[in-house]
């Protein structure tokens, strides 16, 4: 699949940015910087006039590419989704189960993220940590319903509903599959970011992804018919 991949340009709404990253040197490094720093650094202490210094770059050549550090989560956050979409329609191609289909993309969703080398200039490690850590900053603002209406959280929406198609093959009297695979994606985060900061109010079992193996029995028991 990583071959695959390295062949596949991810597609962000071009509204999110002034000029497209991908199309230069400098936008490239400009996102692998910010990822790096965002990581390190926390989106609140992160700055374009420390990027810069980061990158070897003016301050003002960044704004070149997006005009604020909202617009610059939004864009990392939206083609980290628009990467785990390609990934989930590599995972379920082929397979006939909807139940199995169900488990792999829980699976996919809920995984602990290693990089793959697929994209050269992006460590999707630590952009799975940004996601878990600083993503609800995205849609967790005023501008939040302008910002929908221009299209910014499609993906994440389209991945929602794939999901939420395949529960509606197990249980087509199932009532809020949105509602299920929404609260599973944002609620593993929680998880996987108390697992690391605050353990206490999770469950952590050894030998296991407790994370998945929750979220799979979760969803498998909320679907199923009832008799």
């Amino acid at each position: 699949m990583n071959r695959l991949l390295s062949n596949v340009s991810i597609q962000v709404n071009d509204a999110i940015y002034l000029k497209n990253p991908e199309s230069s040197d400098l936008g490239k490094r400009i996102i692998t910087g910010s990822i790096d720093m965002i990581d390190e650094l926390g989106f609140e202490h992160f700055t374009f006039r420390k990027l810069g210094k980061k990158i070897g770059s003016s301050e003002a050549s960044i704004y070149r590419y997006f005009e604020s550090k909202h617009k610059l989560l939004v864009y990392l956050t939206s083609w980290y989704w628009g990467w785990m979409e390609y990934r989930l329609v590599f995972r379920l191609s082929n397979i006939d189960s909807a139940k199995e289909r169900l488990l792999r993309a829980i699976t996919l969703l809920t995984e602990q993220i290693e990089e793959d080398q697929s994209f050269s200039h992006i460590n999707e490690a630590k952009l799975n940590r940004i996601v878990i850590a600083e993503s609800a900053k995205a849609y967790l603002t005023k501008e939040v319903d302008q910002d929908n209406q221009e299209g910014f959280f499609g993906v994440f929406k389209q991945i929602v509903e794939r999901v939420s198609l395949i529960i509606l093959e197990i249980n087509p009297a199932y009532k809020y599959p949105h509602m299920l695979i929404s609260t599973m994606i944002e609620g593993a985060h929680h998880q996987r970011y108390f697992a690391a900061h605050l353990p206490k109010l999770t469950d952590i079992v050894k030998g296991e992804d407790s994370v998945t193996r929750f979220y799979k029995e979760l969803a498998i028991k909320a679907i199923e018919p009832q008799s």
